[in-house]
């Protein structure tokens, strides 16, 4: 089997330190020059390396000072409902959850409009934090149909997300989202150990299948935790 290109293994020795946290955020990793000693290699293969790093978000240079180790944010498509818990995975990190309210409740006026349904229906209810490297990074609080989840409520999503369930027994057909930026009330602040001056991402989703209104939830983001992105392809 052929060996990786030289450069590729610089950047696979650097990510390995990145992601174990052996050179955590702020970190100041070793020059073009140490690199390109170290592995036997030109400062151009070494620059190569860094610099797709950069552009990838792992790293920052700083004039005069060296590269740095980044606070990488999270990332999750705008366009696209992914399951939150292979991001984290895909990210090469540790995702794990705690449910915080897992109850049938009565529909007040707003959740009863974003549902679709008559207000005071019972309506599935559940509110889990993500976490990352034991980090929190979404706040998720949904509602659920009963009527075409029925089983929703009895679910251990210790072990599945709400989404990986949905999406495997209610087949998605349409989603509709808006995102805000807000100051988090202050359960989302404890729940996200951030402070109620920090700003948060509010992700407010509702999910069709087959012409029917499943689910809504509003998903909280730290501002400074998460980004949202999008890419749509337009003829030119």
């Amino acid at each position: 089997m052929a060996q990786s290109p030289r450069y590729q293994q610089i950047k696979s020795y650097l990510l390995e330190r990145i992601h174990t946290r052996q050179w955590p955020p702020g970190h100041k990793i070793p020059t073009e020059m140490a690199l390109s000693d170290q592995f036997s290699v030109s400062r151009m293969t070494a620059n190569k390396a860094i610099t797709e790093l950069v552009k990838e978000g792992f790293l920052e240079r700083t004039p005069r000072l060296g590269t740095f180790v980044c606070n990488k944010k999270a990332e999750s498509p705008l366009m696209e409902i992914r399951n939150i818990a292979e991001e984290v995975k895909n990210r090469g990190h540790r995702y794990s959850s705690e449910v915080i309210s897992q109850s049938t409740i009565h529909a007040t006026e707003d959740i009863a409009l974003r549902l679709g349904v008559r207000q005071g229906t019972e309506v599935y209810f559940t509110q889990i934090v993500h976490f990352e490297n034991n980090i929190p990074i979404q706040l998720e609080e949904r509602w659920v149909n009963p009527r075409h989840a029925p089983s929703y409520i009895q679910q251990d999503f210790t072990g599945q997300t709400p989404n990986e369930y949905l999406v495997k027994t209610c087949p998605l057909s349409d989603i509709e989202h808006t995102v805000e930026a807000l100051l988090p009330p202050q359960h989302v602040a404890d729940l996200l150990n951030v402070s109620p001056q920090a700003p948060c991402l509010l992700l407010n989703r509702r999910t069709w299948s087959n012409q029917h209104l499943i689910s809504t939830a509003l998903l909280y983001h730290p501002g400074n935790k998460y980004k949202l992105s999008s890419r749509t392809q337009v003829g030119i």
